[in-house]
């Protein structure tokens, strides 16, 4: 499975603090067989740009992580730039983000992850914590595996 993966943050954008998530991201998907990280980007909280960049990615990767920019804060545009990206939705995933982080926090319900398609790629908002999108992406990781499975045998049918 071919990975890109996003941060976006103006702070780790500009440098004023130290990506963690992303690297804790990449270790977690790095467990998983047959994996190859192909993008690691830090980005702004720049509509535009986040969904430039999916778009472009979604051309060479299976999968795209986001993680940042998906609660209330003005800034925090990653859901609408992916849905200007996105062919279309998969709510289920995002849905089961939330449930199970819920049970950690509350809070959790307060997230507005987004998944869906672009094209033959799967998309998928993470929240911005290091412990939150490594939680998250544990309760879909068996999911994820196998929705971009059925996205390849589509790509290969007769």
């Amino acid at each position: 499975m071919r990975i890109g993966l996003l941060t976006v943050s103006d702070r780790a954008a500009s440098g004023e603090y130290e990506d963690r998530t992303g690297p804790a991201v990449r270790n977690h998907v790095e467990s998983w067989a047959d994996v190859e990280v192909i993008y690691q980007e830090i980005t702004a909280d720049e509509q535009l740009i986040i969904t430039t960049l999916l778009k472009n990615w979604s051309e060479d990767v299976d999968l795209i992580l986001t993680h940042g920019g998906t609660g209330l804060g003005l800034r925090d545009v990653t859901p609408e730039a992916t849905r200007d990206a996105i062919t279309r939705e998969v709510p289920g995933i995002a849905e089961v983000m939330r449930a199970e982080g819920y049970k950690a926090t509350p809070f959790a319900a307060l997230s507005r992850q987004v998944a869906g398609q672009i094209g033959h790629c799967l998309v998928v908002n993470l929240p911005g914590s290091p412990g939150g999108a490594v939680e998250s992406l544990e309760s879909i990781a068996e999911i994820l595996q196998h929705g971009v499975q059925v996205i390849r045998n589509v790509d290969h049918a007769p």
